[in-house]
């Protein structure tokens, strides 16, 4: 039985992409399998705040690191003097899996900045567009995809 609902959004890689502006000492790096223990607890964290559930520590490193869409250059990890703060995990079909900000981190732009590395990336690997999902009462996740650029494509039950 369906949760609820979620929204498809997508951004049309074609029209420009804004530039980045990253925080103040904010430092991005890519995914290794050292750190998911840290990205695992921020997306525990941000699922609490923005709907939605990550399986176990154990099990969700094995489906992520094992998914054949997994790349991890295509796992941006934004870092401050205090560990990690954001997560921008993407899938090699263009698609955007996760998108997390530690609330120490929120309100600065860094889910903006990690959304626009995401449409560079893909940009840059000839994509034509991003998609993602997005939980329907997620209003403040929406209204931060819209203002980069992205738009409803269609509503879908959220699976059990």
């Amino acid at each position: 039985m369906a949760e609820g609902f979620c929204f498809l959004m997508r951004r049309n890689l074609a029209e420009a992409v804004p530039e980045i502006t990253w925080p103040q000492g904010i430092v991005l790096t890519q995914y290794r399998p050292e750190s998911a223990e840290a990205i695992h607890r921020l997306m525990e964290q941000g699922f609490q705040d923005g709907g939605g559930r990550v399986p176990v520590l154990k099990v969700w490193q094995q489906r992520f690191e094992t998914d054949p869409e997994y790349d991890p250059t295509l796992c941006f990890i934004a870092l401050d003097a205090d560990g990690i703060v954001g997560v921008c995990q993407c899938w090699t079909s263009a698609y955007i899996k996760n998108l997390v900000v530690h609330p120490r981190a929120q309100r600065l732009g860094l889910g903006r900045a990690l959304l626009l590395q995401a449409f560079n990336v893909f940009k840059q690997r000839r994509e034509g567009f991003v998609d993602l999902k997005v939980l329907e009462d997620n209003l403040r996740a929406q209204r931060l995809y819209e203002r980069a650029g992205m738009y409803i494509v269609r509503r879908e039950p959220v699976p059990a």
